[in-house]
């Protein structure tokens, strides 16, 4: 029976994503359109028709895999150890002095290299 479900619900995602589609375009079509109105006036308009093909597009098969998505993502970024302030000033200190070594033998292998080219071509 849920199985039977999806499909009817499957049948109406490409309605929707159409439905989806016309919102963004008369977004952006009503946006030029009425470009003599207030910057106010259009943007809310813009707003408006973008959140509602946003609910028209989360209502979808793949609107619904996307929220469980984000929901699975809120659970595991509140499952993280997150590191002390302490560690984290000691880690990017860290980078920083590692990036400027290589920087600095960069640059030295570049100004010898510019040396002895300028001594081949003279």
């Amino acid at each position: 029976m849920k199985q039977n479900a999806e499909v009817q619900a499957s049948r109406y995602d490409g309605l929707k994503w159409t439905v989806v589609t016309v919102l963004v375009v008369a977004a952006v079509v009503g946006n030029s359109y009425f470009s003599d109105q207030a910057m106010l006036y259009r943007v809310l308009g813009v707003v408006v028709l973008c959140a509602l093909a946003g609910v028209v597009g989360l209502t979808t098969t793949k609107g619904r895999e996307l929220l469980e998505l984000a929901r699975g993502a809120r659970k595991e970024i509140q499952r993280v150890v997150w590191p002390s302030r302490q560690e984290t000033i000691q880690t990017t200190a860290i980078v920083l002095v590692a990036v400027a070594l290589v920087g600095l033998m960069l640059w030295l292998i570049d100004t010898l290299l510019g040396w002895a080219m300028s001594g081949v071509i003279g």
